[in-house]
């Protein structure tokens, strides 16, 4: 709550600039206060760390480009991500971070190449596997996910340094095409049950939940339904090919 209040007060003062600092320095007295040991520190092993104030705006921007992509801003992508936010930091809390959002940041043109540049300069690998399977949820929330938000968050991927075939294997979690299986594995239709079973060890160790031990729960959530969608694309190839 102390980083909320200083946030707060530095934005009366110095606007957002100020509203970070004070921010940052809230943070600072909770994480030395015993009393506030249970602060959620979301996203925290990085590279070389990225504070919560500026993680949440910055996927909060992430999030605002994807929903803007096709040019329809659609109510359910809005609801996704303020269900997700309030899920993640508790509704006081989101409230406070839309709130600097609205008034400061999303009157300004958001960079994606910007946005995930500083992301991917500061958080693991597993983390950013993470944002891109948020973003993709985030366009599937109406039930579609349309080919402008594909090409953006493609792009975003690009950004955020993700090899192709992991990009493939998240998007295909989110099409239900007929080699829907063998994408998300990442294994060509022509593999044998030995090339299948190795791509499924693989996907387990980089999909595995406990790779992400250090994220909140909500992000925990999200990991769990990739390493579900991976164990589902195992188990029907098995039944197809019978192995």
């Amino acid at each position: 709550m102390i980083r909320w209040v200083a946030a707060i007060v530095g934005y009366s003062l110095f606007r957002f600039p100020g509203a970070v600092l004070g921010f940052l320095v809230g943070s600072f007295f909770e994480r030395v206060n015993p009393k506030n040991s249970s602060a959620r520190t979301i996203f925290t092993q990085t590279k070389r760390g990225v504070s919560s104030a500026e993680f949440e705006l910055n996927l909060l921007s992430l999030a605002s480009i994807v929903i803007k992509a096709d040019g329809i801003v659609n109510q359910k992508e809005l609801d996704f991500v303020r269900k997700y936010f309030v899920q993640a930091y508790g509704k006081e809390h989101a409230n406070a971070i839309f709130k600097v959002f609205n008034e400061e940041i999303k009157k300004k043109q958001l960079s994606a190449q910007k946005i995930s540049s500083f992301l991917r300069s500061k958080m693991r690998y597993e983390s950013r596997l993470q944002i891109l399977h948020f973003l993709f949820s985030i366009a599937n929330a109406d039930g579609h996910v349309s080919e402008p938000e594909v090409k953006e968050i493609n792009l975003i991927a690009g950004y955020l340094a993700i090899n192709l075939r992991d990009f493939e294997s998240i998007k295909a979690m989110f099409f239900n095409k007929p080699d829907r299986a063998y994408r998300i594995l990442e294994v060509e239709k022509t593999a044998s049950p030995a090339e299948i079973k190795k791509a499924y060890r693989t996907m387990v160790k980089k999909y595995h939940p406990d790779k992400l031990q250090h994220m909140d729960e909500v992000y925990r959530k999200g990991a769990e339904q990739k390493f579900r969608k991976v164990q589902e694309a195992y188990e029907q190839l098995q039944k197809e090919i019978g192995f």
